[in-house]
């Protein structure tokens, strides 16, 4: 049975993609098939997440693509996966319009999904509790199952916040990504740079996968993940062909 899951953040720069990639390498060295998926029409990120899983990304755009287009897409390219991994984009809630259309959370309800909410914690410890009960009351619909804290400076940071989280969200805490010394995406202009050009880019893999093994719950997070529904199959009738 295939299962998947959304990892969103709170706004872009959160840690999206550092754990969406680490999350879909360490997976695939576990020898799962992971197929992953990312929001919006961001070829770069998908060609990380490429990269990471081993297999080929797609996109799915809910301004470009109507929502049964989106869903055949996801349920025709998650056939035969063990999980998948789909990688939101900005905030959680972040759309066209104040009711957040073509938002994570959006597609979130559209492909029946949860949430692995990423959550920047620089500078920031018990605020990050009532940051994510905001994001778990501001639409109940919204199954946000699990939080990854990523900048992590200290233990202590990391006690106090994952103590904070899960007293006043009641949601556990599956991950804390210590504070990185160093880019692992390289920026330019234009954003993240395209692994096809970065040199760095295999050592940057190795890297994420073994952060992600090192510093998320694997297992957990695999068990909060969700059922993938079958895709329905067409039967055409001799009459429907003339």
């Amino acid at each position: 049975m295939t299962k998947g899951i959304i990892v969103a953040g709170l706004a872009g720069g959160s840690g999206k993609s550092v754990v969406s990639v680490g999350l879909a390498a360490a997976l695939a060295r576990q020898g799962k098939i992971v197929v992953p998926f990312k929001k919006g029409p961001d070829y770069i990120d998908a060609g990380w997440m490429k990269l990471a899983a081993g297999r080929n990304c797609y996109n799915l755009d809910p301004f470009l693509m109507s929502a049964e287009s989106i869903r055949e897409s996801f349920l025709c390219h998650s056939d035969g996966a063990d999980l998948v991994v789909l990688e939101g984009n900005r905030g959680l809630y972040d759309g066209v319009n104040i009711e957040g259309g073509y938002s994570t959370a959006e597609l979130s309800l559209s492909l029946n999904l949860p949430i692995l909410l990423v959550v920047n914690c620089t500078k920031i410890t018990r605020t990050v509790a009532a940051m994510v009960l905001g994001c778990m009351k501001l639409d109940e619909r919204i199954d946000i199952r699990g939080v990854v804290l990523n900048q992590i400076g200290t233990k202590r940071h990391e006690t106090i916040v994952t103590q904070a989280v899960e007293k006043y969200t009641g949601l556990p805490v599956l991950g804390a990504i210590p504070r990185m010394k160093r880019d692992i995406f390289p920026m330019r202009h234009l954003g993240v740079t395209p692994h096809q050009e970065y040199e760095g880019s295999d050592e940057a893999m190795e890297f994420l996968a073994e952060t992600a093994t090192d510093h998320l719950d694997l297992d957990r997070i695999q068990k909060i993940m969700a059922p993938i529904g079958q895709r329905k199959s067409v039967i055409i009738t001799k009459n429907e062909e003339k």
